[in-house]
């Protein structure tokens, strides 16, 4: 050994030793790097490097039953690129500009640029990028943005509903068939450089998105606008709180149109009371009054309880019913089966409930759907209310025959004016009519269901007439339209509030035509109308009019139906001659029952006093006589025009 290793013999040995020790401790970290943590430091490295990327699914759009959009989906497309990538920037600028038609040079000085990406354009309809989604060139990013629209605002808006800021529907068809139109979003793994910035690498795995189906209501778009406009109409008319209104097609249970009102616009759901979103028409449910008549009449005339000409003495409009006073609009005497239908009379229809007893009445109340949910297919649906007979109290038969003590939705009266105009079939509603996929591939339908057939057709002909007449020369002339057979019921209802009936009302009236061929068929209400508009004749009645008019007017579809001749019933058995002179007879319907609110006098000489009576009282005229035998004068004279309930004064020899 030298002198000079032995000079550094410690210090080679303490730099060996530490090179050693440092190559161990590598060798250690590498083992420890490559071996035991292996799996870990991978994961970390591919979510450093790479980054999985939702791709959201485009909403589906809902549709009404003639496919006129009621949503639409407002879709943003941006365009991004990554420089580098591109091997020939003057071609992929003209690319572009073929497309959105701006000026190349615009593009081409975007992409000159030592950015390892940059933003070309934003915010671009679908038609303007869709040659460039088809060809999708490398080096190309397109990103695609969305928000819900409604483009008719407050029409359907609680039909259709709204969705929140992430596309998910909260309330209406929108919450309802949520799964339906979201559809399933994808993803995409892109590749992240050492700035941060991801790019689409055509290698790295995809799952394209499947946008959402589209929705298609029976809903008609044109018939729901007629029914707001003629709702709001009334309701500022009649200074109402609130109007309610369904339309429906009879002989499928479809859904024409469905309002409630205060509305709101589904773009701005937060500017209106959260009250106004509710759907009313099938959530809220009511006392429906005189409406309500339709079940004790098909009782009894399905049952054969009371013949079409059985006649019943109406007490001059006052009966006690354990020991509560119930009276009529008018002060009725005499009056048939149909005539106590077509004037509203609750003594009579009391009279008629009496013979069918509770359990019929609660029977056909079933039958026709109340107390049950009708089955449609939409968020929040109220059953109504129908006691057991079991709880009803000794006046319960008297107030459920004439509408009151039940609770009744929109949609359930609708649904049994239906059953009445289709021949006697109870019908599920329907609101879809089909869900189809983006391809246009069927997802789903609703076809017409049938729940429970409710009486024979002979039988609702029968009842069919009866609500002719009421519109004819009854309470509800007001919805009568010239050279149409409308067929309805009007009705007239106390409000109950904090446990006692007020003097605020619900007006409504429902019907349906033509009577003979039934295609629409429809309820109005309105809720607390001012005085004088209360009555379901006066203030419910003409609107149901004017939808119909405007309906009749607008769609074609809406086949004319010549108006049945409304022969006098005069007894059970066929009529026979006699010597009596009857010229009278042809001059009864010489004249129109009502021209702008007036009643017109008809011809009643040479007619008995019980028949003049009943001619007298279908023109909505009071009668008194003299003597004894065969109406030989009259005062007003035929022909004339009178206010409704004048008196007419009739001499008999």
């Amino acid at each position: 050994m030298t002198k000079t290793y032995l000079k550094y013999r410690s210090r080679v040995t303490v730099l060996s030793c530490c090179l050693i020790i440092a190559w161990v401790g590598l060798s250690a970290r590498l083992f420890q790097i490559m071996v035991i943590y292996s799996e870990d430091y991978r994961k970390q490295g591919f979510s450093q490097s790479q980054k999985n990327e939702k791709l959201l699914a485009v909403r589906g759009n809902i549709y009404d039953r003639h496919n006129r959009p009621l949503t639409r989906n407002i879709i943003h497309y941006s365009l991004g690129a990554h420089p580098s990538k591109i091997k020939d920037k003057q071609a992929f600028a003209q690319f572009i500009s073929d497309a959105t038609k701006r000026e190349p040079d615009y593009y081409l000085n975007k992409l000159d640029t030592q950015s390892d990406f940059v933003y070309l354009d934003r915010n671009l309809r679908l038609s303007k990028v869709k040659s460039i989604i088809e060809q999708n060139r490398p080096g190309l990013v397109i990103d695609r943005e969305s928000r819900r629209s409604y483009p008719h605002r407050s029409v359907a808006a609680q039909v259709v509903g709204f969705t929140d800021v992430d596309d998910k529907g909260l309330i209406g068809i929108e919450k309802e068939y949520n799964e339906q139109l979201s559809g399933i979003s994808g993803w995409v793994v892109k590749q992240v450089n050492g700035e941060g910035r991801s790019q689409f690498k055509t290698s790295f795995p995809m799952k394209p998105p499947v946008d959402g189906s589209n929705i298609q209501l029976t809903i008609d778009l044109e018939y729901q606008s007629i029914l707001q406009e003629e709702l709001a109409r009334r309701m500022d008319e009649a200074k109402a709180k609130g109007a309610m209104g369904i339309l429906m097609n009879p002989q499928t249970g479809a859904v024409l149109a469905m309002a409630s009102l205060p509305d709101y616009d589904p773009n701005n759901p937060s500017l209106s009371p959260i009250e106004n979103q509710k759907n009313k028409v099938i959530t809220d449910q009511f006392e429906p009054g005189s409406t309500y008549k339709i079940v004790a009449a098909t009782a009894a005339v399905a049952t054969k309880t009371v013949s079409s000409f059985d006649e019943f003495y109406c007490e001059d409009g006052q009966l006690t019913v354990a020991g509560k006073t119930i009276s009529d609009h008018e002060k009725f005497g005499l009056l048939t089966f149909s005539q106590i239908i077509a004037h509203s009379s609750n003594v009579g229809t009391i009279k008629i409930a009496q013979k069918l007893g509770q359990n019929l009445l609660y029977q056909y109340s079933r039958d026709f759907g109340f107390g049950t949910p009708t089955g449609i297919r939409f968020l929040g649906e109220a059953k109504g209310t129908l006691r057991k007979t079991k709880n009803w109290s000794e006046i319960s038969l008297a107030e459920v025959s004439i509408g009151y003590e039940v609770g009744v939705t929109a949609l359930q009266m609708v649904s049994a004016y239906a059953a009445i105009a289709n021949g006697g079939f109870l019908l599920k509603p329907r609101l879809v009519k089909q869900i189809l996929s983006q391809n246009g591939k069927m997802v789903y339908t609703e076809k017409p269901e049938v729940i429970r057939k409710v009486a024979e057709p002979e039988i609702m002909d029968i009842v069919k007439d009866m609500l002719v007449q009421v519109v004819d020369s009854g309470t509800g002339t007001k919805a009568n339209i010239k050279g149409w057979s409308v067929a309805g019921k009007t009705g007239t209802a106390h409000k109950f509030i904090d446990g006692a009936y007020s003097n605020k009302y619900i007006s409504n009236f429902a019907g349906f035509f033509p009577a003979e061929n039934p295609q629409v068929v429809g309820i109005i209400i309105l809720d607390e109308p001012r005085y004088g508009l209360h009555w379901g004749g006066y203030g419910a009645a003409p609107v149901f009019r004017r939808v119909a008019q405007r309906i009749i007017n607008m769609d074609d579809s809406i086949q004319y139906s010549k108006p049945k001749n409304n022969k006098l019933m005069i007894a059970d058995q066929p009529f026979k001659k006699s010597n009596v002179e009857m010229a009278a007879l042809n001059t009864v319907r010489a004249y129109s029952p009502y021209q702008d609110g007036y009643t017109i006098v008809p011809d009643v000489r040479g007619m008995s006093i019980r028949k003049a009576k009943q001619i007298l009282m279908s023109a909505n005229m009071l009668s008194n006589f003299t003597g004894s035998g065969h109406v030989v004068w009259q005062s007003p004279k035929p022909g004339t025009k009178k206010l409704p309930g004048s008196l007419c004064t009739m001499g008999l020899n």
